[in-house]
């Protein structure tokens, strides 16, 4: 009863979230995590709760839980070699529970969110792991933060994914700092940019992930070298026309065959490497031909877009695009920014 006290007294300073971290030592007993999870839910304060045992049933009505995967599969009395059963049960063990969301961690395969009728997988950061102790502790208490800091339940989760891929990676029960997890998402940003550099068949099978996502494809060319404030914001205009904006770029080769023998003065790799730095562009893929009349048959894009230079009767590609219902856009380009002036003033 003092402890029934004690919590009713603490949920009326209204905390920003409410953690219930079960260890089966005897103090999370059903009527104390149902006085918890009922009176929080009367004042609108998320509860989460880091389970243990075979029967949830006194979580009932909780934001969200947080098992691994192997504390799901005993309380859905699944298989835990079996993935899609799993995941179906804990689908039900959620709809049953009452829950927001249902998150289980996976270890080295990364958390399942899972909520109404629907799931997500959120991949592990491929590491080497020394110690997993505290990892759900880790886990339950970033996602906590995040969604107090304002994240949606996905950007948290993916936020708590990489802070357990920092916390294994030491030994003992260790916590993690903020400068840490900085340095994760610095990282994770790095990986991702350098990804988003494709070979052919890999943009194709993306492309065709985003389109049946039904995420509209737009698609533009060019050699960028020496990247300017001109090609910034033409590519911020592009990006806006769909969801997912396709660059094709010159190889050094075919940027000599229309620039002349002394372009491009940035080696294609690194022209690359730096337009996939862009929170703009989506995919970067280089092409030797001297047009991209090829890869634009091949991606079929929704939007085809060039600067506003060109006429659309000019636009390479374009009656292709507009044969399979795409549409040809002209942006606005940025009057006197371009490459050959940059170069112009520094041989003058």
């Amino acid at each position: 009863h003092a402890l029934t006290r004690h919590v009713h007294q603490m949920l009326a300073d209204r905390p920003a979230v409410v953690l219930l971290s079960d260890y089966a030592k005897g103090v999370l007993t059903p009527a104390l995590c149902q006085t918890v999870i009922n009176e929080a839910k009367r004042l609108g304060i998320p509860v989460l709760v880091d389970p243990k045992g075979r029967d949830y049933r006194k979580y009932q009505g909780a934001t969200a839980l947080t098992p691994n995967k192997r504390e799901t599969a005993e309380a859905c009395h699944a298989d835990v070699h079996d993935n899609a059963a799993l995941l179906d049960a804990a689908t039900h063990l959620r709809q049953h529970l009452a829950l927001d969301f249902l998150a289980v961690t996976r270890g080295e395969e990364g958390i399942s969110l899972i909520e109404d009728d629907h799931s997500l997988h959120i991949p592990a950061t491929a590491r080497q792991v020394f110690d997993v102790s505290g990892a759900g502790d880790t886990v339950i208490a970033t996602l906590a933060a995040g969604l107090v800091a304002g994240l949606d339940r996905r950007d948290a989760l993916h936020l708590a994914n990489l802070a357990a891929g920092v916390v294994v990676g030491k030994v003992g029960t260790v916590p993690i700092t903020r400068a840490e997890l900085l340095h994760e998402l610095l990282r994770e940003d790095s990986a991702e940019q350098a990804d988003k550099i494709c070979e052919r068949d890999a943009l194709l099978t993306r492309v065709a992930g985003w389109r049946a996502a039904g995420q509209r494809i737009v698609f533009t060319n060019g050699c960028f070298d020496l990247l300017h404030t001109g090609h910034v914001t033409y590519l911020e205009a592009a990006r806006k026309l769909g969801d997912k904006l396709v660059l094709g770029l010159n190889t050094d080769r075919s940027v000599s065959a229309l620039k002349g023998p002394t372009r491009p003065v940035i080696h294609e790799q690194d022209r690359a490497r730096v337009l996939a730095a862009l929170e703009s562009v989506d995919a970067v893929i280089l092409f030797d031909e001297d047009t991209p009349l090829s890869l634009i048959e091949a991606i079929r894009p929704d939007v085809l877009v060039k600067g506003s230079d060109y006429t659309e009767d000019q636009v390479v590609g374009g009656r292709e695009v507009k044969s399979w219902g795409g549409k040809v856009a002209l942006v606005d380009i940025v009057p006197g920014r371009s490459t050959s002036s940059i170069i112009d003033k520094l041989g003058a």
